[in-house]
This record gives C-alpha cells, sequence and structure tokens, in this order.
C-alpha cells in the first residue's frame, strides 16, 4: 500500500513539473528568420557528365573546381505572424557570369513565395527565363513522416521529418515547435512547427536557419507579389512541358526546378 501510494505521489510530482513547465514555454508567433541556400555545385556539376560528353565536360569541371568554391550560397528571409508568411531572397540580383557551369537551375531558383496560413494558400512569383509568372494556388500537401532525430539549428531545438514530394524529390526538415507556426523556407510547410533546416539530399541543395528574430512585422511586409502573369501550378507545368517538349532527359531538372 505504501509502495502504491509512494508511486502515485512521484507520479504527480513529474505531471505537474512537466505541466508548470509546458505553461512557462514560450511560444513565438511572430518574427524573421534568415536562411542560408547552400548548393553542391561540384556534386551538380558532376551528375551532368557521362560516356557522351566526357570527352570535354570532364576538363571543363576541372577548371571549374580550380577557379570556384564548392558552394554556391544565398541569403533569404521569412517574414511570418500567426496568420500570413512573406519568403523572398535578400540578394534579388545575382552577379552575371559567362561560366554556363555555374548557372544551375535549381541553385538559382529565387521565388518570393507568400503564403497564407488561415485559406491554405500561396502566391508565388516564378520567374522562367524572361517570363514571370504569379502562381496562385493551394498551399503544396506534404505527407512528412515524423522521427524521434533532433538537432539543434540557430539555437533551437529542432525535429526531423522526411517526406517523397513530386513522386521522386526525397526531403529532409527539421522543425521546431516552440516556433508555433507551421511554415517553412520555400513552399514547404505542413509541420506542427517552424522548418528551420531542409535538405533535397539527392539534390544537393539545403537551406538551414541562421538567425531568428521575434519582432512584431507590418503587415505591409507581408503583402505578396503582384507582378507576373497569374496561372495556377497546373497551368504551369503545361507550360513548361510545351516549352522543353523537344529536350527530353536534359529538360528534366529544369522542370523540377521550376515546379518546387
Amino acid at each position: 500500500m505504501k509502495t502504491t501510494l509512494k508511486h502515485i505521489i512521484i507520479c504527480t510530482i513529474i505531471f505537474l513539473a512537466n505541466n508548470c513547465f509546458a505553461q512557462n514555454v514560450h511560444f513565438i508567433k511572430n518574427g524573421i528568420i534568415e536562411f542560408e541556400k547552400r548548393s553542391n555545385m561540384y556534386a551538380l556539376i558532376k551528375k551532368k557528365i557521362n560516356k557522351n560528353n566526357e570527352s570535354y565536360m570532364q576538363q571543363a569541371f576541372d577548371n571549374y573546381k580550380k577557379n570556384n568554391p564548392q558552394f554556391k550560397a544565398a541569403k533569404s528571409t521569412l517574414k511570418f505572424n500567426s496568420d500570413r508568411a512573406l519568403y523572398k531572397f535578400d540578394d534579388e540580383s545575382t552577379p552575371a557570369t559567362n561560366n554556363w557551369l555555374y548557372n544551375n537551375p535549381i541553385a538559382d531558383l529565387k521565388n518570393i513565395i507568400a503564403t497564407d496560413f488561415k485559406t491554405e494558400t500561396s502566391i508565388i512569383q516564378k520567374s522562367v527565363y524572361e517570363a514571370t509568372y504569379l502562381v496562385k494556388d493551394s498551399v503544396r500537401k506534404i505527407n512528412w513522416k515524423i522521427t524521434d532525430e533532433t538537432r539543434d539549428i540557430a539555437g533551437y531545438e529542432c525535429r526531423r521529418a522526411n517526406a517523397i514530394i513530386m513522386d521522386s524529390v526525397y526531403v529532409v526538415a527539421y522543425y521546431c515547435n516552440q516556433i508555433a507556426v507551421s511554415g517553412g523556407p520555400e513552399s514547404f510547410t505542413g509541420l506542427p512547427g517552424m522548418i528551420l533546416g531542409l535538405a533535397l539530399p539527392h539534390d544537393n541543395i539545403t537551406w538551414f536557419a541562421t538567425k531568428i528574430t521575434e519582432v512584431t512585422v507590418p503587415e505591409k511586409e507581408l503583402l505578396p507579389p503582384a507582378k507576373g502573369k497569374p496561372i495556377d501550378n497546373a497551368g504551369l507545368k503545361k507550360v513548361l512541358i510545351a516549352v522543353f517538349k523537344d529536350d527530353g532527359d536534359y529538360a528534366q531538372p529544369y522542370l523540377k526546378a521550376f515546379m518546387l
């Protein structure tokens, strides 16, 4: 009887302690997150080399490695509140380069993405060569598989989740439930907290938060982009298929990048 009573008392103390801890946890619902996107250019270029082009591609790749760093980096910010978010790159203009190996569709992608969490819709400004599109549609539904793995990102504990999108693109995300907004970089959402780390391992691209600032963001800084031809995802896919219909396998990286 004494042992049972002792166990009840211990369990009650643990429950009360956990409850008090939960009540004291501060949840962030407004702020600015700075991200760094890193693209492994050596890996991306190496994938282009095959038996049909290695006679000139390997030499070009070797010269590239002598004059260029392995990773191409780009800074971006995600401004958010509990209802809306706006994601965009800080360096909107990229220095011109004549090195054709340096240009890569997924590494150079710089969408502007406005997300409405209440309506679960997004407006994405996408540049496809000389054309600019304003893609208005529902947010992407992602079937996340949450794991027990955790890691620290920018001082916040994050939990890992995995998913497959677009039938074949493997995604790894790390989300923080202390930031109580179901958002993230690019068009990745749908987890019980903010995504602070994102990777497409097979595509050699990562996005990781470098700084989180809790601050009230003015509504005018969350306004969606307005420039571009209105279209939805299905319409954009039709446009891209028509553009690349004669390019075969060469077109696949571009189709993937522009639909990401």
